[in-house]
């Protein structure tokens, strides 16, 4: 049987217990444009990242105000995330990162690629690129730094040159992080495919050349930043570098939330992780560094645990489990059942429920057959129908329908004319809490509105 979410099987990832995640929300991710973040808004993503258990994260270090940001991290003293640091294959960059003080790791940038090392960078030839790079490397371990050899945009490079590089970066620094960088995001993650593309056969050579530490970095220009990610880690890489909520030049990177909330729920051995705060964080992005999270992003966007349609509400009411891949407190999410074009009696009256015990300050059970519920979809769906409406009916509407059928007394038969609707007075026990003691048994609707009137007419129970 699997109706519960701990009944569901877990994937056995093969190197399940060696993985860890680095973020660069605040080194890659700010490289989106029109992100700006201050020192408080990276001290506050910091936080979130240490409450989430993210092992480590990669900052720039180069200028002061980037320097003042990574020594008030330090002086939290968290042991997670460490606070690592980023230079360019040069001396002075690395002497950059040393000048913070605390700082133990730095990535280098080594660019591997062709287009990278002839166009960009006007290098000569593999073999000056290979020596500026080497150099750069041995200097930061001369200097007591661990390292990460970040070596972009290896998806589309020559391997009868990145086989042998690598081979000679782990020579000098048998402990260093190779980081596969999928830089414009033409990594598949198929175990077929040869290199330069295939993210599986690149991670299972490294492995078997003696790389220590694999690190899968990937762009998501065509999408598949997920799920090269994944293979990434199923075929060996240790290591995940993330940005949360995707952000990142152009299409933006892996997403961290969407990694972990994988992890956590479908896979064994990830426990040390927790994402009650996503949400959070997510708001917080929009609100203080001004993105738009969409409305149907995966696991924080704001429909992820709103359901709308007949079939998907109805099988909500009854088991959450039917609709929904997780609860939603795991992220600090909130569920939020809604009417609109697509809703069915079922809802209706779930919202009539809620309405009538927040109007009354008692609980209510009205039955799907209650012919006011039938008459407060019919007219909802009319709405619809003219197409007067584009948006979910909210619950103050709600209210308002409720109000209508159940305490005004509305004649939903007649809702069929629009001439022959009536409205009676609205009776003053059903608008009284006082008449409705709050420790009173659930009663059906039917039987709470003839109570209520009773007594307001003799003031006595009958």
């Amino acid at each position: 049987m699997m109706r519960r979410y701990e009944e569901m099987p877990k994937i056995k990832l093969p190197h399940a217990k060696d993985i860890k995640i680095s973020d660069t929300t605040i080194r890659d991710g700010c490289q989106m444009p029109g992100i700006v973040m201050k020192k408080s808004h990276k001290l506050k993503i910091f936080e979130y990242l240490h409450d989430m258990g993210v092992e480590k994260l990669e900052t720039f270090v180069y200028n002061d105000r980037d320097k003042e940001a990574c020594r008030a991290m330090l002086d939290y003293s968290y042991e997670y995330p460490e606070v690592t640091g980023w230079a360019r294959a040069n001396p002075a960059d690395i002497d950059e990162v040393l000048k913070v003080g605390g700082i133990r790791e730095t990535g280098i940038l080594m660019s591997i690629s062709d287009s990278h090392i002839f166009d960009k960078m006007g290098l000569k030839s593999y073999e000056e690129a290979e020596e500026k790079y080497l150099n750069a490397l041995q200097y930061a371990v001369d200097h007591g730094l661990k390292t990460r050899c970040h070596i972009e945009d290896t998806s589309r490079a020559n391997y009868a040159f990145v086989y042998p590089f690598i081979k000679k970066c782990i020579e000098i620094d048998p402990h260093t992080i190779i980081r596969v960088c999928d830089t414009l995001g033409y990594g598949v993650p198929f175990p077929e495919e040869p290199e330069p593309y295939g993210i599986p056969i690149v991670v299972k050579k490294l492995k078997e050349m003696g790389v220590k530490h694999i690190e899968m970095h990937i762009h998501d220009d065509y999408g598949l930043g997920v799920a090269n990610t994944l293979a990434g880690l199923w075929y060996g890489a240790d290591w995940a570098n993330l940005t949360f909520l995707g952000i990142g030049e152009r299409a933006g990177n892996s997403e961290l939330e969407k990694i972990l909330a994988f992890l956590i729920t479908r896979v064994e051995g990830f426990d040390k992780y927790d994402l009650r705060k996503v949400t959070e964080f997510a708001q917080y992005m929009e609100d203080e560094i001004g993105l738009r999270v969409p409305r149907n992003k995966a696991i924080v966007g704001k429909n992820i645990f709103s359901h709308e349609s007949g079939i998907h509400t109805a099988g909500i009411i009854k088991n959450p489990f039917t609709y929904e891949p997780f609860p939603p407190e795991l992220v600090g999410g909130k569920r939020n059942l809604m009417i609109g074009q697509t809703s069915g009696t079922e809802i209706v009256r779930l919202k009539a429920e809620e309405a009538l015990a927040e109007l009354l300050g008692i609980k209510v059970q009205v039955e799907k057959s209650d012919p006011r519920v039938k008459a407060i979809h019919k007219e909802i769906q009319r709405m619809y129908d003219a197409e007067e409406r584009r948006s979910s009916v909210s619950d103050e509407e709600m209210k308002d329908y409720v109000r209508k059928y159940f305490l005004y007394n509305v004649d939903g038969c007649e809702e069929d004319s629009q001439d022959k609707r009536t409205k009676k007075a609205p009776n003053p026990a059903l608008l009284n809490p006082e008449f409705l003691p709050l420790d009173a048994p659930p009663l059906d609707a039917a039987s709470l509105m003839k109570k209520a009137k009773s007594k307001g007419e003799t003031g006595q129970d009958k």
